[in-house]
């Protein structure tokens, strides 16, 4: 898949692969992204395809997100784009709108801060300000190599400057600079490489594996919302029982949700029957993605926890999750419900069904008892029924 062999190694300055050492094609490069990139560099500013949507589309696959970065300050982007919206405190980013999509944009940051500066304000997340610097600082401001890399609207050549193109080929999760110092700065890149490792089926370098089981703890001084956007992108692309495995070996789990933690301890480790609910979600996982649907939290948060309340109950089970990673009563809820409707779905439709098809979190429940069944090896026979009587419901209406 990978051609570099024909690359062009300066003595000073980046790695650049040119368009004919490369499989990225303007054609599979959303057109909106490709709108912001044209129009910014017929303006005269440098403006680059960057970070996982350059790493996905080497690597063949489909890129969830297609983001720019440029030399354009973020005033001269939306002067540049009437649908263009910023955002941000720290750092101003701009947000330039197609109907619902949203390309983001961003100007290239400056170095790094001091590492007594990072240090000192590892509590409040990755320092960011407005000082603006070149693709390469830019490049060098990233988590890991493969997230570094920049397509070139003008050349169609790929820049690397951190050595994200060689660690494509060995299928390599590596820090950029030294992950005790990155990991200090922003923990939650920790579950971020755990997270692109599972997703990617990369194996992390040992440096960066060495800093995660060094600084693990780290995690809970970051922001909870952050953290707990992290751990519900662990479940995506049908990855979460890897994921949440390296979560498990690496110490991250027991930091975040002490009591699953335990629980897995008591259960058989690395043959806990969580493992098992998980991998049948994992499968779910992927059928829902490639016909185009998001999966909802309230279904991932109740089959990480259905082996645990089994043994202590759903509420006292997702209450931890709810104290120990804040999780939204949005999320929480439903999950209550999902679990807590095993035994009326055991049960054949009878009297009263009519209120409880009529649930809003019917269809989800459905299908984590379809979940639950196919972990457990039972007939969906009751199931089916459910589903018939649901979809009648629905042609009446």
């Amino acid at each position: 898949m990978f051609e570099f062999f024909r690359r062009n190694k300066p003595k000073k300055g980046p790695i650049v692969c040119a368009r004919p050492d490369h499989c990225i094609s303007r054609k599979n490069i959303d057109p909106d992204a490709l709108r912001v990139l044209y129009r910014l560099s017929d303006l005269g500013y440098e403006a680059y395809l960057v970070g996982g949507g350059v790493r996905d589309l080497l690597l063949g696959r489909v890129p969830k997100d297609f983001d720019v970065g440029t030399s354009a300050h973020p005033n001269e982007v939306r002067r540049a784009f009437r649908n263009c919206f910023l955002i941000g405190r720290r750092f101003r980013l701009a947000h330039v709108r197609f109907g619902q999509k949203v390309i983001e944009t961003a100007t290239f940051r400056a170095s790094s801060q001091s590492v007594g500066d990072i240090i000192a304000h590892a509590a409040e997340g990755p320092m960011e300000d407005n000082t603006y610097g070149t693709p390469e600082t830019d490049a060098n401001r990233r988590d890991f190599t493969v997230n570094g890399l920049f397509y070139d609207i003008k050349t169609f050549a790929v820049i690397d400057y951190v050595g994200g193109l060689e660690d494509l080929k060995r299928r390599v999760i590596r820090s950029i600079g030294d992950p005790m110092i990155r990991f200090r700065e922003d923990p939650v890149r920790m579950m971020r490489a755990i997270k692109f490792s599972s997703r990617l089926d990369f194996t992390i370098e040992k440096n960066t594996e060495k800093a995660i089981r060094k600084l693990h703890s780290c995690i809970t001084t970051a922001a909870p919302p952050r953290v707990c956007e992290e751990v519900f992108r662990l479940f995506s692309y049908g990855a979460g029982t890897k994921a949440f495995k390296m979560m498990y070996r690496y110490g991250l789990l027991h930091d975040l949700l002490p009591d699953l933690s335990d629980f897995i301890d008591g259960d058989g480790g690395e043959d806990s029957s969580t493992w098992l609910y998980m991998s049948v979600l994992d499968r779910f996982e992927k059928a829902m993605h490639e016909r185009g649907y998001d999966v909802p939290n309230g279904l991932r948060a109740a089959v990480l926890y259905t082996a645990m309340a089994r043994k202590i109950g759903s509420r006292k089970a997702l209450g931890t999750m709810l104290s120990s990673l804040k999780i939204p009563k949005a999320t929480y809820f439903p999950a209550i419900f999902m679990i807590d409707s095993t035994r009326r779905f055991r049960q054949k439709p009878a009297d009263g069904r009519w209120r409880f098809v009529g649930h809003r979190d019917f269809p989800d429940a459905l299908d984590y008892n379809r979940i639950v069944a196919r972990a457990e090896g039972l007939s969906e026979q009751v199931l089916d029924q459910w589903a018939d009587l649901y979809n009648q419901q629905g042609d009446e209406k």
